[in-house]
């Protein structure tokens, strides 16, 4: 069953805010399914339903991402496929707009799998990408924030997550040929130490994605994820429990809570196109159609 499913970030949602959220879930969605719906590739949907969020200004992805201590952008992102494990990440670039793009150039024509800094821009030009100023990616919305907080001492990553936004996006499809592809993109935690790297582009960590059993992405507090590999702790809970995506998704948000105290959600496809989510936070953003359906389901 071709299916997509995305997300925008799990975290306590302010009222004011759940419009644009839904909308941007809604467009992400929206231009996914109208690739995987005329018979295109679970990758090319991917892609392009993260681009949307990446260049919308709402999420902590791309364009309106958070600060870093030194107040700069750091992006990271990962994708992968899962007929053939290829993947691709990219971390802590300040002059991309679409880390998700870049991710997948690496994934397609790079022999390595993880590109940082300087030089994954450096590779995203010989690639054809065009660099950015990294004041397009900040937004005074962002500005304001980083300076709220940046002069408290002891304002931890955690902290930032629990209390402040953290909406990384991603995005999980399955399309015609039962390819199952996950891309995630994230601006990372508010106020993190330079060069600080969290889950999005650690492949089984903030994605994963295996044919013949699902895909998932995820969002939260990075550190606790990566101490527990919640990605593909949750494709090895499904291909145990007889690929129920939704049970999986409970599993691990449940073990992400029980064994390090984090906070977040993940989003989940099975092999058979059936839908997953979860969350521990008060809210989570995120909408999903599969060919069953007759128009999206949109919620936060």
């Amino acid at each position: 069953m071709v299916s997509l499913i995305v997300h925008g970030g799990a975290w306590n949602i302010p009222d004011a805010l759940l419009g644009a959220h839904r909308d941007g879930c809604a467009s992400a969605v929206g231009k996914g399914w109208g690739i995987l719906s005329s018979g295109g590739t679970a990758v090319d949907a991917v892609e392009q339903a993260i681009r949307v969020m990446e260049a919308e200004g709402t999420f902590d992805a791309g364009r309106g991402s958070h600060l870093n201590a030194d107040g700069h952008v750091e992006l990271d992102a990962s994708i992968m496929e899962g007929r053939s494990y290829r993947c691709g990440a990219v971390a802590a670039v300040r002059r991309v707009l679409h880390p998700i793009t870049l991710a997948r150039k690496i994934m397609e024509e790079s022999e390595h799998i993880l590109l940082v800094g300087p030089g994954a821009e450096r590779f995203a030009v010989s690639a054809g990408m065009t660099l950015c100023k990294e004041s397009d990616l900040v937004m005074e919305r962002e500005r304001a924030l980083w300076k709220s907080v940046n002069a408290k001492s002891g304002f931890t990553a955690k902290h930032a997550f629990s209390k402040h936004p953290g909406d990384t996006v991603g995005a999980v499809a399955i399309d015609r040929s039962g390819n199952i592809c996950v891309g995630t993109s994230t601006g990372g935690t508010l106020n993190k130490y330079p060069g600080r790297v969290g889950d999005s582009p650690l492949i089984g960590c903030g994605s994963y994605a295996e044919n013949g059993i699902g895909g998932v992405s995820t969002t939260g507090w990075g550190e606790g994820m990566i101490k527990i590999v919640l990605a593909k702790t949750i494709i090895d809970h499904m291909e145990e429990n007889g690929k129920d995506p939704q049970k999986a998704a409970d599993y691990g948000i449940d073990i992400l809570h029980k064994k390090v105290d984090g906070k977040g959600g993940v989003i989940v496809l099975n092999h058979e196109g059936r839908v997953g989510f979860a969350f521990s936070t008060p809210r989570m953003a995120f909408a999903y159609m599969t060919q069953e359906m007759n128009e999206p389901r949109v919620e936060v």
